[in-house]
């Protein structure tokens, strides 16, 4: 757990150490109670005692049971403090290490483990926290200051108290081997129940356009028994440890009064007295000793799940990203200038390459169109640029820089990226269109003027608050050629010096695309436009058109002259448009 503790402030080591103090205090006053019984079994006992020395002990305890409460109260104040912050720190740095991961990294853990991870799990820690803290310190210090305050007292009753306690131990232990291993499991089976649930609801119109209603319910239910039976059996078997340990406490309560008893009957007359005392406060002390495994065996019933927690945790916490941040803030050479040196990439783990040896410019002010089959590699190429992957080998250069040397901050701030699936937040559309940090700051005019070049103001404006209106979670309160627009709008926001459009044309109309890409070559004459398309009618027009082929380039020119040269691209062209249409392009 030592990376999950990373997370508690400097001045939260502080307020353990004052719960430390507390707990102290409160220990001591409660090992305080039995010495001020056995003074009042002592003055009852003997003749010629006053009422108001039996008083005064019994005050001295009524004192030290109100001390020991208010104590007890102010420490869990205290615990619960600190495990609330230390649960909201935790989470900011697991959220804050996700987003630094690179996709290589996050495809390592699935979506539904995270999720787990940054809630579930941390607050099996926080459990611990906030309920182990008070019984992992105060317990070790009842057990041993009532374990010196008996010792040497009887050995017989020594010998019996030792041995209620290597029972309780035992069977601590038994529990402990057969239970620990199945808490991992209970929280693989947590991320499956997770992943089926959000699989279920986010391919709902899917499952319910095929009636596979029964099919998922089947693979829930999988899935569910399987959690349901694992709980069942830790629950079960630590059902086991509460009559156990209740057992053990009664049954030795039991038998040191058997045992006084004898002694009592036994001793002269002038011993009785002394020997009852012994029993009543040893007795006493004995029931603190076993209540202190008693607690500790209660941590054993969270302390394994929130171990596994603490791992899962830390397996996020210690992945290192492949992608190191460089220092870089300028260019070297001209601006707006993007270059591929022989880059080669293969996927991690994976044995062939999907792009071989691919080389290509663009400079300032020209349209750099990338077409291909699907799986050809196409918007693997393009991510390379952001750095959502690194290349395998060769180089990507913009303005004459590696990619890998620039602060990922300054390299994004010059890239406008529309991504292949449309992405919005649970935001207003001003929101969503200003998103991010830019280096040119983003105004209402802005993000009309955007929003107006990627033909989204008819709709916009028909909407009850129009740039204030409320996209719904993954926008499914708008159509899918609508989010595309937004998302290109947002690209266009930013003034980027290099526009990326991965496919983020595919549900416009012909003629919304035709007028978008009319409105988008005006404002883009200084900057590198660099689009992904499925559609020959989108980048007829380009400068530049690369022909991806199983990761090769097949072919790069202009739409006229590899129509002449280039047979793959010629496939795609005819398979789309006729031969007249093509030609008088």
């Amino acid at each position: 757990m030592i990376n999950i503790f990373k997370s508690l402030r400097s001045k939260d080591y502080f307020y353990i150490l004052i719960i430390i103090i507390l707990i102290l205090f409160q220990v001591w006053l409660d090992l305080k109670l039995p010495d001020y019984m056995s003074e009042i079994t002592r003055l009852v006992q003997t003749s010629g005692s006053e009422m108001n020395e039996i008083l005064k002990n019994g005050m001295y305890m009524l004192l030290c049971a109100f001390g020991s409460l208010a104590l007890t109260i102010v420490s869990i104040l205290i615990t619960a403090n600190l495990s609330a912050n230390f649960s909201l720190n935790t989470r900011k740095r697991l959220f804050k290490k996700v987003e630094s991961l690179s996709l290589k990294e996050i495809k390592e853990f699935s979506t539904s483990s995270l999720i787990t991870r940054t809630t579930n799990d941390i607050t099996q820690v926080e459990m611990l926290l906030a309920m182990g803290l008070q019984i992992i310190i105060k317990s070790p210090i009842t057990a041993f200051m009532a374990i010196t305050k008996i010792f040497g007292k009887n050995y017989s009753w020594s010998m019996v108290t030792l041995g209620a306690v290597l029972v309780l131990m035992s069977v601590i232990v038994i529990l402990s081997i057969l239970v620990v291993p199945r808490f991992k499991t209970i929280q693989k089976l947590t991320d499956s129940i997770n992943n089926v649930t959000r699989e279920n609801l986010t391919g709902i119109r899917v499952v319910r356009a095929f009636n596979a209603e029964k099919y998922q319910e089947e693979k829930f239910d999988k899935v569910n028994e399987d959690l349901t039976r694992q709980l069942l059996f830790n629950q079960k078997a630590f059902a086991v440890l509460s009559p156990v340990m209740y057992l053990v406490m009664y049954f030795l309560t039991l038998v040191i009064y058997f045992m006084g008893a004898y002694f009592i009957m036994n001793s002269v007359l002038s011993d009785k007295l002394s020997l009852f005392s012994d029993m009543i406060v040893f007795s006493s002390y004995a029931m603190q000793v076993i209540m202190s495994f008693l607690m500790i065996a209660f941590i054993f019933i969270f302390l394994p799940r929130a171990n596994v927690s603490a791992k899962r945790i830390n397996e996020v916490l210690n992945t290192k990203s492949s992608i190191k941040n460089g220092t870089k803030t300028s260019g070297e050479t001209k601006e707006c200038h993007v270059e591929f040196k022989n880059v080669s990439f293969k996927y991690p783990d994976a044995q062939d390459y999907l792009l071989k040896d691919i080389s290509f410019e663009a400079s300032k002010g020209e349209v750099i169109a990338i077409i291909g089959s699907t799986g050809s590699g196409k918007s693997t190429l393009i991510n390379l640029i952001p750095r959502f992957y690194d290349v395998t080998e060769g180089e990507v250069l913009v303005d004459g820089i590696n990619v890998k040397e620039y602060d990922l901050n300054y390299l994004n701030n010059k890239l406008g990226y529309a991504t292949q699936k449309a992405v919005l937040f649970n935001e207003s559309i001003n929101d969503n269109i200003a998103f991010g940090s830019s280096k040119n700051k983003i105004t209402k005019e802005d993000i009309k003027e955007s929003i107006r070049i990627a033909q989204g103001k008819d709709f916009v404006e028909k909407m009850d608050d129009k740039y204030n209106s409320v996209i719904s979670q993954n926008g499914t309160n708008i159509s899918g050629g609508q989010k595309q627009r937004l998302s290109i709008a947002r690209a266009i926001a930013k003034k980027p010096e290099i526009y990326i459009f991965d496919d983020s044309f595919s549900a416009l109309d012909y003629k919304t695309d035709l007028t978008l890409r009319k409105e988008l070559k005006k404002i883009t004459k200084d900057a590198v436009t660099i689009i992904v398309a499925q559609r020959i009618g989108t980048i007829m027009n380009a400068d530049k058109i690369i022909v991806l082929d199983n990761g090769e380039v097949k072919g790069i020119g202009s739409h006229k002259e590899l129509l002449k040269k280039c047979e793959v691209y010629k496939e795609i062209a005819y398979s789309q448009l006729s031969k007249e249409e093509l030609n008088n392009a």
